[in-house]
This record gives structure tokens, sequence and C-alpha cells, in this order.
């Protein structure tokens, strides 16, 4: 099986991959609105991969049968300053507004 893989502009890090390359058909409306223009990244032959960055394997393959599509979103990013304010035992947001 071969594998398209695209990527949006709209947000780092997700990737649609689709069963075929350019056929966006099973993809639902409303998601690729959100997806913005697709931009390919790659072709993948799955049956000469053992693993994929992030996603298994079989859950791709699963996907890709049914619903004919796979979204990968990014990791989640660490919330720095929410860390922060924890580690010095302060409530995880400030109770004010700050006003400039």
């Amino acid at each position: 099986m071969i594998c398209a893989v695209y990527k949006t502009r709209k947000k780092a890090g997700m990737y649609l991959y689709l069963p075929k390359k350019d056929q966006f058909d099973s993809v639902p409306e409303a998601l690729m609105k959100q997806f913005g223009t697709p931009e390919l990244v790659t072709l993948i032959a799955l049956e000469k991969r053992e693993s994929l960055a992030g996603v298994s394997k079989e859950k791709l393959v699963a996907a890709l049968e049914e619903p004919g599509f796979y979204l990968q979103m990014p990791p989640k990013e660490d919330d720095l300053l929410l860390e922060h304010r924890v580690s010095k035992g302060l409530p995880p947001r400030a109770d004010k507004e700050i006003k400039l």
C-alpha cells in the first residue's frame, strides 16, 4: 500500500495521510477547511516500513482503510509558565488582570 502524506501551513506538525495521492474525497469538508491547502510531503510504501514517526503502522493502515484518511496532530506543547507557577507554589493562573 502506498500512502500520501500532506502537511498544512496552518499548524506545524499536523499531517494528513491518504491511501492515494490527491484523492481527498474521504476527508470531511470541515476538516479540509481547517487543514487548508494540503502540501504533498512524501509518498510512503507501507509494506517496506516497520514503523513510522508518531503513529503505529497498524493504526495507520486501519484508518486508511476506514474512514479513508488519518490525521496526525502535533504533540501537545508544554505550558512553561504554568509549570513555573506551580513549581513556585502559586496557583496555575493569576487571578488579577494586568492592565497596561
